[in-house]
């Protein structure tokens, strides 16, 4: 297009170029030279009429070219979509076809579901028809049968209920007696074997200790220069010491007074060297309370670490051995706490190794079991959990922990090293001479046993003996079958363990007793 206007421009340019010579020629009377441009004029027209033909068939083939690769282009498009478009048409039939295949089979399905429809219909009116007559004869056999036993369904029903009831008990009785007597003496032959062996290897001497502690005097006249000038002696040593001196009617003796078994301790052994040496004055008495105090430390640390040494535990925390040693002057029903730890370490230590458990968790469980009674008279709480909280400081393992809360049952025992340091902690308690109870705790106790046995109907007599060890129930025979004895001495075993507290166990026996008697004349 660009060029066919400026074919055009240079026509009409040499159009007025050709004008105004013509017009010169006119004017100056040159018909020579107007004939001339008039002859180039037309060869320029001619040639700018051949460049726009040329022009105008390049165009033109340009289009027809450029119109044939579009024609060429949308072909090929047409094409591929026609593929394409058969390609899902093809797919479409064939789901046409699946569609139709499955809807004949959903339609012979519908067709045997609604023939058995109608095959349920009919048989469930049968059903319902013999459901009626059935629910009739059903009645009057319920009526002939009432008529013939002479009792109604419902009396009947309960009849037999308690009857089944009575007969099921019993069963079970019998049944949980025969398996208490199999697991008894299958476990009480292996536990007794184990214990008895643990117990045979022990030997270890306890001392009986209480809240004060007597100092023997060469005379009585000691007492005067003990209580010094306006009583200033036994002022300044109470005070040093923390403990309570009792100068009474006692002949040749007084008594030193304190909860703190290592402050009674010190006061003991300063009283002795005070009286040994005669020079009684508040000077020497701080002195002497001093040096006492210090021998009694160094006396628990080599205490601590003589039973440390035995047990073969090296790497015990220094505050934890410090602890240890204040049980070598704690007592807990006249039983020393330190021999009672050992003891507790020995006998489960014995048990673990016949039962192939690890020795040394179970030393260091059961030493450090009680390890809370070295604090008790310091920080409040109970020892349970003063001894926990001391332990998990010093970074003692878990099993540690659970061997100290699990021994009083505040936690349940996770390992079986806990089960056997509670068993000894039992066995050291409970073993004869081992610990002392008052003479009130004792019959309290007692009266509590008779009263929970006689608690139960049936109950005829109750007796209590071996110091409470053992309770014997004797029932009224015409009462209490031989399947309820069973769950009686159940029932009575499991109050006892809720609503009292005793070391060791309690054997609980019942017995049923029929005696007929006659006379031979």
């Amino acid at each position: 297009m660009a060029e066919s206007v400026a074919i055009a421009l240079w026509v009409l340019i040499g159009l007025a170029f050709g004008g105004f010579i013509a017009v010169l020629i006119e004017r100056k009377g040159m018909r020579r030279i107007q004939g001339k441009f008039e002859d180039e004029a037309r060869g320029v027209l001619e040639e700018a009429h051949n460049k726009a033909a040329d022009v105008r068939r390049a165009a033109e083939l340009a289009g027809r070219n450029e119109a044939e690769e579009l024609r060429e282009e949308w072909a090929s498009e047409a094409q591929e979509r026609q593929t394409q478009l058969e390609k899902i048409r093809l797919r479409t039939e064939e789901r046409g076809e699946i569609l139709e295949r499955k809807l004949e089979v959903l339609d012979q399905r519908q067709d045997r579901l609604d023939e058995r429809r109608e095959v349920f219909e009919k048989e469930r009116e049968t059903l319902e028809s013999n459901q009626v007559e059935f629910a009739k004869q059903e009645q009057d056999l319920t009526t002939r049968l009432e008529e013939l036993a002479g009792l109604s369904r419902e009396d009947a029903r309960l009849e037999l209920v308690s009857q089944v009831q009575d007969e099921a008990r019993a069963d079970a009785a019998q049944h949980v007696r025969e398996a208490r007597e199999r697991a008894r003496r299958s476990a009480d032959r292996e536990a007794k074997k184990i214990i008895s062996q643990a117990i045979e290897k022990l030997s270890a001497d306890h001392s009986s200790e209480t809240a004060v502690s007597v100092v023997i005097l060469p005379s009585d006249d000691m007492k005067g220069r003990i209580i010094g000038r306006e009583g200033r002696n036994i002022r300044s040593f109470e005070e040093a010491t923390g403990v309570d001196v009792v100068v009474d009617d006692t002949p040749e003796a007084v008594i030193l007074s304190c909860f703190n078994p290592v402050r009674r301790e010190v006061a003991r052994v300063a009283m002795d060297r005070l009286v040994g040496d005669g020079r009684i004055h508040p000077g020497r008495i701080e002195e002497v309370v001093e040096k006492a105090n210090a021998e009694v430390q160094k006396t628990m640390s080599e205490s601590a670490e003589e039973v440390l040494y035995e047990l073969g535990i090296h790497d015990l925390h220094p505050n934890l051995v410090e602890v240890l040693g204040v049980l070598r002057f704690r007592t807990s029903y006249g039983q020393n706490q330190l021999s009672h730890a050992r003891e507790v370490a020995n006998i489960a230590a014995n048990m673990a190794a016949e039962l192939s458990l690890d020795t040394q968790l179970v030393k260091r469980m059961g030493l450090l079991h009680d390890i809370g009674k070295g604090l008790t008279h310091q920080q409040e709480g109970s020892h349970v959990e003063i001894g926990f909280e001391l332990c998990k400081r010093c970074g003692e393992k878990d099993a540690v922990l659970n061997a100290i809360r699990a021994h009083h049952g505040e936690e349940p025992a996770r390992y079986p090293e806990t089960f056997l340091v509670t068993a000894a902690d039992a066995i050291s308690g409970a073993r004869p001479g081992a610990r002392r109870a008052s003479f009130e705790q004792y019959v309290q106790r007692l009266e509590k046993l008779e009263e929970i046995a006689g608690s139960y109907d049936g109950v005829e007599k109750v007796y209590a003996i071996q110091a409470g060890r053992e309770i014997r129930i004797m029932v009224t025979p015409n009462e209490i079958s031989d399947e309820e004895m069973a769950e009686l001495s159940e029932k009575t075993a499991r109050r006892i363990e809720n609503e009292l507290q005793y070391p060791g166990q309690i054997k609980v026996v019942v017995i049923r007793e029929t005696r007929t008697i006659d006379f031979a004349r």
